[in-house]
């Protein structure tokens, strides 16, 4: 048993997913912190200092025992208290755009690199062609 996982392992397409999901997860880390410590920023500072990571609605009452700020969307949430988010949903929805337009450049810059296939050209004979018009004059003849 031990054998069989070890080369169900060593097998290129399992390493290779691992590698892809760790660079992955990676790349995942940097850019949500693009969006949260950049973008969203300057989209906030261009909208009027809009913090959209904040912008929520309360679906729900708060407990009393809450001393906290009402407009505190992370201690809100801790407190247990049910929100709406829609500026974490925003925020989130960049991050997706922004790793989806990046993998389409990186796929789309590999089919670039990649080899076209070359199509072979069959170059018929010669007889083959003439039996083709002599078939197609004989089709196009009335029937007698």
């Amino acid at each position: 048993m031990f054998q069989e996982f070890k080369a169900f392992v060593m097998r290129g397409n399992v390493l290779d997913l691992a590698v892809a999901v760790v660079i992955g997860a990676a790349f995942g880390k940097i850019v949500t912190s693009l969006t949260d410590d950049i973008i969203m920023p300057v989209i906030g500072k261009i909208f009027g200092g809009l913090d959209f990571s904040s912008y929520f609605v309360k679906l729900g009452p708060v407990p009393a025992s809450y001393t906290g700020s009402l407009t505190d969307y992370a201690a809100l949430k801790k407190a247990g208290v049910p929100l709406l988010g829609y500026g974490a949903f925003l925020t989130a929805a960049v991050d997706f755009l922004i790793i989806a337009f990046i993998i389409f450049q990186i796929v789309r810059a590999v089919n670039r690199m990649m080899p076209k296939p070359v199509v072979a050209v069959v170059v018929e004979p010669a007889e083959v062609a003439l039996l083709r018009e002599i078939r197609d004059e004989l089709r196009g003849r009335p029937a007698a």
